[in-house]
């Protein structure tokens, strides 16, 4: 795969963006793409965030593979939820993230995992104040180490 660091980030940013948006919205993975390729994806913070070129590769790559994977994305977050915790519980955004992060750990194995986790972390910064990025952080390791250990 090819593209830049920013590049990545933006395409991660704007597949939670894009999660989000269909979660909430109902829109179509068609709607969120053309979003995309018109350059309304990501939608970048008041700090001005990630740049707006993005790996359209790893872009499609990612929301194609949250959405076909969901139920078992969905399934492997819940399994590393506190007992009496439900999926439905968590904030959409916080789902979005680890929807996304779930999805790149997944398809992408050769990418170093630390990377994928940071760069979901850093994303639910742009989002959360709160606890919400730790616990982030905690869930992607968590399925992460679970991954590794299972190839």
């Amino acid at each position: 795969m090819s593209g830049s660091f920013a590049d990545k980030r933006s395409a991660r940013l704007a597949v939670v963006q894009g999660l989000y948006t269909m979660e909430l919205s109902g829109a179509t993975t068609a709607m969120v793409e053309h979003e995309a390729k018109m350059g309304r994806l990501p939608i970048e913070n008041e700090d001005g965030g990630v740049g707006a070129e993005l790996d359209e590769a790893l872009f499609a790559a990612l929301l194609s593979g949250a959405v076909e994977q969901q139920a078992a994305i969905d399934q492997t977050i819940a399994a590393r939820l506190a007992s009496g915790w439900r999926l439905e519980r968590l904030d959409a955004v916080a789902r979005a993230v680890l929807r996304a992060g779930v999805t790149e750990l997944l398809r992408f194995p050769n990418t170093p995992i630390e990377i994928v986790i940071n760069d979901y972390v850093e994303i639910a910064h742009m989002f959360f104040d709160g606890p919400e990025p730790a616990f982030i952080n905690a869930t992607l390791d968590g399925i992460a180490k679970r991954l590794d250990a299972s190839v």
